[in-house]
């Protein structure tokens, strides 16, 4: 997984988040569009073509220099009062001024070796993202992102990578057209990040992921010691794949199967909690117990 990042001090008695970031559930999903110049919107009809190989059946309902919006007519996003389809839109392309992802984000870019080279160097930025789309249900959401951002890469041919705002993950454009990914694992693999941390001066580790929150499901948080990393990294992409399909079954309490000899065995039980992030941003998480291998109070 290459180096470890943000590693905190064995002087602090816990983990603390910055409660200014929180991921509310079904937060609007953005998308930057790192360029190293600046470029101009695309044509109309080039944009329409690609919305319409990725998305289906849609609407252009404004274009300008400064913004482009699409209704994706193919979804209904439930509201109390109403049924409407989900818009999807697309910045200008401006000067990147006053935002660059924090020390903790960049250190767990682990898809994207060259990302500190990238925002050295990328300068302007065009931001993609999604409204009235709280309402869906959380697959057709995940697709239609999902086809959106395969979309933005042909409209945009001098655009270095994407990042993916409430992830912190980073992939170059070439690797984002490059990707074969089975549909119902894009979202997962795009979108949400699972990320590593050692505590600085004791043995215990934490795995947590993020980036579920978009769809309402939770998050996974591993606080342990003893075991290999690798394997709890493997353990939460699982659980998030089966969190994912069969929109989050595990209850307050419940356990999942654990980890024996590096492998996932039904014999090793592990205890789900619902809990507070310990690590930024704020968002409810599944706490895993891993019997043996914790560590923490609980």
């Amino acid at each position: 997984m290459g180096l470890f990042g943000n590693l905190f001090s064995k002087k602090d008695n816990k983990l603390k988040q910055d409660l200014s970031q929180v991921q509310k559930p079904g937060m609007v999903f953005i998308m930057h569009l790192l360029f190293e110049e600046k470029c101009d919107m695309p044509d109309k009809e080039l944009m329409c073509s690609a919305m319409d190989e990725h998305i289906g059946e849609n609407e252009c309902f404004a274009y300008s220099g400064n913004a482009v919006g699409f209704a994706a007519k193919k979804y209904n996003s439930q509201f109390k009062d109403a049924v409407i389809p989900p818009q999807l839109m697309i910045t200008g392309c401006t000067e990147i001024t006053d935002w660059h992802p924090d020390a903790l984000t960049m250190s767990q870019m682990w898809d994207c070796p060259e990302s500190e080279e990238i925002f050295d160097k990328c300068r302007y930025q065009v931001v993609a993202t999604d409204m009235l789309a709280a309402g869906l249900d959380y697959k057709d959401r995940a697709n239609m992102l999902m086809d959106f951002m395969e979309a933005l890469p042909e409209m945009f041919p001098s655009c270095r990578a994407i990042m993916f705002d409430t992830s912190g993950k980073m992939f170059t454009r070439e690797s984002i057209l490059n990707k074969e990914i089975p549909r119902e694992d894009r979202f997962i693999f795009f979108a949400v990040n699972v990320r590593f941390f050692r505590i600085e001066g004791t043995e215990d580790m934490m795995v947590d992921t993020v980036g579920m929150s978009t769809l309402c499901l939770p998050d996974l948080q591993y606080h342990f010691h003893g075991i290999d990393q690798n394997a709890v990294v493997n353990h939460a992409y699982n659980t998030l794949s089966y969190i994912y399909a069969n929109n989050c079954p595990i209850e307050n309490g419940e356990t999942i199967d654990g980890i024996k000899n590096g492998e996932i065995c039904r014999d090793v039980q592990w205890k789900c909690q619902y809990e507070n992030a310990l690590i930024q941003p704020a968002r409810e998480v599944i706490d895993i117990n891993m019997g043996e291998y914790a560590s923490g109070r609980r």
